[in-house]
């Protein structure tokens, strides 16, 4: 029988902890996918802060290094200075960079340091039971925000791909989307990109994830998936926002 489907040699054979219909677990794969394509196992190393992902050392077969709530940009900033040659990632929720690690990030992209960071965004705070995010959309309920997201209360969402695009460092910016299976393709492809790039000494390089979070939002994971089409996406909206043409 031909074999058409097998788990990639970078993401171990454990069971995972997530939530049912929590999309880290596809984001993982993806990585893990590019990781083997690359051939860069031996050479890669993770950095994960504080947030759902925080044990995400358990699942990829490389390097990985935990790093304070937010700090994930600084901590792989100095691995990577340290050990130019290897490929250097962050894997981080909407909580830890857009709040407690807004300047880390917006720093990190500023100086361009070769870095891939993988930002997954699902408008709320999954660890710590669904307080109210940076990302968060307008009118959105969550536990800190029970009538909903106010501006004039609470500020606007936090677009983090349209911000870090200004600047000169970042190099390959993207907003790729969980909710179905072509998109899910379509964020492999800017994942792996988003390495390359790296890998050719380019700058900075991010990849916006949007991702469900079925628990938090009190819905089905079908139709949180159908959360993310309908009202993500329209204030999230997807493409590339700096690099679709650099040469890797």
């Amino acid at each position: 029988m031909a074999v058409v489907f097998k788990r990639p040699h970078a993401l171990r054979d454990v069971p995972m902890h997530y939530c049912p219909g929590c999309t880290h677990g596809i984001v993982h794969r993806l990585i893990a996918e590019v990781i083997d394509e690359l051939g860069i196992e031996g050479k890669t190393i993770g950095v994960s802060p504080v947030g759902c992902t925080y044990n995400n050392y358990e699942y990829f077969n490389c390097d990985m290094q935990q790093a304070a709530h937010g700090r994930a940009p600084a901590v792989s900033t100095g691995i990577k200075r340290v050990h130019p040659d290897n490929v250097v990632f962050t894997y981080q929720g909407d909580g830890d960079l857009a709040a407690i690690g807004t300047a880390e990030i917006v720093h990190a992209a500023a100086r361009g340091e070769k870095i891939t960071t993988i930002f997954i965004n699902n408008a709320i705070y999954g660890m710590t039971s669904g307080q109210m995010a940076p990302t968060t959309l307008l009118n959105q309920v969550t536990t800190t925000t029970p009538y909903g997201r106010k501006p004039e209360l609470h500020g606007f969402p936090i677009k983090v791909c349209e911000l870090l695009s200004t600047l000169d460092g970042a190099a390959f910016i993207e907003r790729v989307s969980m909710h179905n299976i072509k998109n899910i393709l379509n964020a492999k492809k800017a994942i792996k990109k988003a390495f390359q790039v790296q890998m050719a000494n380019k700058g900075f390089s991010l990849v916006e994830v949007l991702s469900s979070c079925p628990t938090n939002w009190g819905l089905s994971p079908e139709k949180a998936l159908k959360w993310i089409e309908e009202k993500m996406i329209p204030v999230y909206p997807l493409g590339n926002f700096k690099g679709k043409d650099l040469e890797v």
